[in-house]
């Protein structure tokens, strides 16, 4: 049974509209996109990643999706202390992937830094202890990350791929207790090319979970086709970095 605590929790996230997350990574300190996942295929966008953070409020952003590729990739970050100073930095909710395998760095980002919630994505597949005490403390807080690769997931900052159907994956999160999962589809992360939206919807279909899309988004007619299959946030980077989604225009769409 939900505490009262995570009953409001979950309605702060949950609400009619489509919340639009505007996507920050960062790697080696810096504010960057990668094209797939590939760490060789990096765009800087910004040298300073909680100004970057900053700007994205100062424009109207509700929320901010923040993804440490250096954890991500190796499963140590050196960029804790840009994230800390990022959470201090801005008034709206950061949800935080990356790199995050130990109740340590969960405790850390959640109750020290400010945190507002964390994404799990390898530890969802390689360690079911830390998932269920995780959920058991945090509820809502605790987001699954389920990147896929033709239906199938991926994990470890993409690099490998398991034979693990994310859908599979996505109805075990929900027997654990997750009530929200930001589904990647990673050949379309970076490239601009649409979402996938037929996977996407089957996701939100089969589990009844709050879904989050990610990956492709690149116009304002992608978020409204994502809208419409009942997701519940879009993440968009590249395209905001690139100026082909106007965030306020965005945020319209996403009733926000």
């Amino acid at each position: 049974m939900e505490t009262k605590k995570e009953k409001e929790e979950h309605k702060y996230w949950k609400d009619e509209t489509m919340i639009i997350f505007p996507a920050i990574d960062i790697k080696g300190g810096e504010g960057v996109r990668l094209l797939q996942g590939r760490a060789e295929d990096v765009t800087v966008y910004g040298t300073d990643p909680v100004q970057m953070a900053k700007d994205w409020e100062r424009q109207g952003a509700k929320y901010l999706h923040v993804v440490d590729l250096d954890g991500a990739f190796d499963g140590l970050s050196p960029n804790e202390e840009i994230i800390k100073n990022m959470a201090k930095a801005v008034s709206i909710p950061i949800q935080l992937g990356g790199g995050i395998r130990s109740m340590a760095k969960i405790k850390r980002l959640l109750d020290d830094y400010g945190i507002q919630r964390i994404i799990l994505g390898t530890s969802i597949v390689e360690n079911q202890e830390l998932l269920d005490q995780a959920v058991s403390i945090y509820g809502d807080r605790i987001v699954a990350g389920i990147d896929a690769s033709q239906g199938k997931v991926a994990i470890r900052g993409w690099v490998e791929k398991t034979d693990i159907s994310a859908v599979d994956l996505g109805l075990k999160m929900k027997e654990i207790g997750v009530r929200t999962i930001i589904y990647t589809d990673i050949a379309k992360d970076g490239m601009l090319e649409g979402p996938n939206l037929e996977e996407t919807q089957e996701m939100i279909i089969k589990t009844g979970l709050d879904i989050i899309a990610s990956g492709g988004v690149k116009s304002l007619e992608d978020l409204s086709k994502i809208k419409s299959i009942g997701a519940a946030g879009a993440i968009v980077g590249k395209a905001l970095y690139t100026q082909d989604i106007k965030l306020l225009d965005a945020l319209k769409i996403g009733g926000s």
